[in-house]
């Protein structure tokens, strides 16, 4: 993988709850191995990379010896079983929940030191949730998402406290923003079925964006959404697109459709509509949304976003 010209801001969401944000120059493209071949996906149209768990084939002998040694009449050894099952890497995990849910396995007469009891254990200790992927997800332009392998070890990020390298099996997932440094602007898609302002869970779109107070900024968007929960009306940047009622593009409360921004996560609303100059109230992380109070995920459509600081 080759630096490119672009500038890539990461902000990884670690295992253990941790967040770690800053930038990278070691990545330039996304090589996924699918089930219907290898893509290369440009780093720049990456939006996010959700981790699966890369199963670890070659130990799956050692874990059938070791699950079969808890079926053992000695205690200590179904005890010194137990606990060196439970010390093995993150990518043991799918096997040994293959192998005790598959056909071969056989559930022992004992209790006290079980496999499934370590899987559990081992769930917990890495904060698995139950509906574990294998795969890797991408996100492309926030939008289409597809799994395959991305045979990545680690990410380097340059943070405010060092260069660090980031094991992959420790990353649950990593938002990805791409500036380009030559044209100094940053595009995003809001989606209509996500980006709403009145959804609590996800409805803003984190730019990665940093301003400063007093600092210009430019939004600049286009595209056409159908919101739902207004009777399927169609929506433009500007509001309203085909109903009767006038869409008020002069007043700067944000009106339904309207692209609108904030500045942190409890920053003042902003309409920003389709075409927006001015300069930041505030200092903080640059968010953008679509302006609309109850949120329907059956919405249709997405705005294409370009947002540009001087």
């Amino acid at each position: 993988m080759f630096a490119q010209k672009g500038k890539i801001e990461l902000k990884l969401n670690l295992r253990d709850g941790n967040i770690i944000s800053g930038t990278s120059e070691s990545i330039s493209t996304v090589t996924l191995n699918t089930d219907f071949g290898k893509l290369d996906i440009p780093i720049k149209n990456v939006s996010a990379i959700q981790f699966g768990i890369t199963p670890d084939i070659s130990s799956k002998s050692k874990i059938v010896n070791l699950i079969k040694q808890m079926n053992d009449p000695t205690p200590e050894k179904r005890q010194a079983a137990y606990e060196e099952l439970v010390k093995m890497s993150i990518n043991t995990i799918p096997v040994i929940n293959d192998y005790i849910y598959g056909s071969e396995y056989q559930t022992g007469e004992f209790t006290d030191y079980t496999p499934e009891a370590a899987l559990t254990e081992m769930k917990g200790t890495y904060n698995l949730d139950e509906g574990f992927n294998n795969k890797d997800v991408v996100s492309i332009d926030y939008e289409y998402t597809i799994g395959g392998t991305f045979n990545l070890k680690s990410i380097s990020l340059k943070t405010e406290f060092g260069l660090l390298d980031v094991p992959k099996e420790k990353i649950k997932n990593v938002e990805i923003s791409y500036f380009d440094e030559q044209s100094g602007d940053k595009s995003y898609k809001l989606l209509a079925s996500k980006h709403i302002s009145g959804n609590d869970n996800g409805g803003w779109l984190n730019t990665g964006v940093k301003v400063k107070t007093g600092q210009k900024i430019a939004i600049n968007a286009t595209g056409e959404i159908t919101l739902e929960s207004l009777s399927g009306n169609k929506y433009t940047p500007d509001g309203n697109a085909t109903s009767d009622v006038e869409s008020t593009n002069e007043s700067s409360y944000p009106t339904y459709g309207n692209v609108v921004y904030k500045i942190g996560e409890s920053g003042e609303m902003i309409k920003a509509g389709s075409k927006y100059s001015g300069k930041a109230k505030d200092s903080g992380t640059l968010f953008l949304s679509i302006y609309e109070t109850v949120y329907n995920s059956a919405n249709t459509g997405t705005y294409s976003v370009k947002v540009s600081l001087k």
